[in-house]
């Protein structure tokens, strides 16, 4: 046998040791993990064990006095969507009407910011956050001022009968617009007004303006444009604008207290009222947990009937 042949041999029979794998491939491996780490561990800390305690109060029964026990009483949320369905309705009506009139108020501002507001676009960008400088309840109350019986607003609402149609509607009570529907959702749609115009600028400012001149050059009217080309390219903003709105208020409870009445409460009041002061928790976490999954499917459905994969 040659040299060359027992040297084949030689390797042939030696055993196979599997490549090792370098210190720093499994490192880089490791490293999407390590980054997202703080932010699961926030997660199950502040959201996802919050969400098991509430679940699990929900199932409770007791009284403050005697304590509560853990009873797997899914009557609790039977029970409380029997009580209180009237204000889970109005809650979303109002939720709904505040986006809508957000959305109508805030697509044009946002339009005119990117596409028409030249060197003055930072001044308009920081009047329309300046609100958050000052406190929501601040804010908040404020509308009644401005929305007081003997106030310039109201005055010329009468003046021009336009309360008169919004009571049909059953939006305002006679001459009046204080304590009203119609009060609640105009606190609603101002407050969240910022969260609304902000992911619609965004949206719209990286919009390419030359694809709106190239339809205009294809013989688009301006509005077949905007409808072809400037409105499928901003709804990331909108889906984004329109959730960021009606999630906070359809659970908002401040709007209604200060602005509204009683007989009108939102399903945020009545959450308020059993947490702190009835002090029924159980029926308090049931409603809780009820209006979070609630509010996760609609979000769900709406996302997917969008059709858009992509949020600013």
């Amino acid at each position: 046998m040659s040299g060359a042949a027992a040297v084949s041999d030689a390797l042939e029979s030696a055993p196979h040791e599997p490549p090792k794998k370098s210190t720093g491939l499994i490192r880089s491996r490791k490293t999407p993990y390590l980054l997202l780490l703080p932010g699961l561990l926030w997660l199950v800390v502040f959201f996802v064990v919050p969400m098991l305690t509430l679940f699990s109060t929900s199932l409770q029964t007791g009284s403050v006095e005697q304590g509560y026990t853990l009873t797997f009483e899914f009557a609790n949320y039977t029970d409380a969507w029997s009580q209180y369905w009237e204000q889970f309705l109005r809650s979303f009506v109002y939720a709904g009407i505040a986006t809508v009139a957000a959305l109508a108020i805030a697509y044009p501002l946002a339009y005119t910011i990117a596409f028409k507001a030249g060197r003055w676009k930072n001044i308009m960008l920081v009047l329309v956050i300046a609100p958050f400088f000052t406190s929501f309840l601040i804010r908040t109350l404020a509308w009644k001022t401005i929305l007081a019986d003997n106030g310039l607003v109201v005055d010329i609402m009468n003046t021009l009968h336009i309360t008169d149609l919004l009571a049909l509607l059953t939006l305002t009570d006679g001459d009046r617009v204080l304590a009203t529907p119609l009060a609640v959702i105009t606190g609603l749609t101002y407050n969240f007004l910022p969260f609304m115009t902000l992911p619609l600028y965004a949206s719209l400012e990286r919009i390419d303006p030359r694809l709106v001149e190239a339809a205009q050059d294809l013989y688009c009217s301006p509005w077949t444009a905007f409808r072809k080309v400037t409105w499928p390219l901003s709804l990331p903003g909108v889906v984004a604008g329109t959730l960021l709105t009606f999630i906070p208020a359809a659970g908002d409870y401040i709007n209604q207290t200060l602005l509204g009445r009683v007989g009108d409460a939102m399903i945020g009041n009545v959450i308020d009222a059993k947490f702190l002061r009835v002090l029924d928790y159980p029926t308090a976490a049931a409603l809780s947990f009820t209006l979070m999954v609630t509010i996760v499917v609609l979000v769900a459905l709406y996302v997917r009937r969008a059709g858009t994969e992509e949020l600013v």
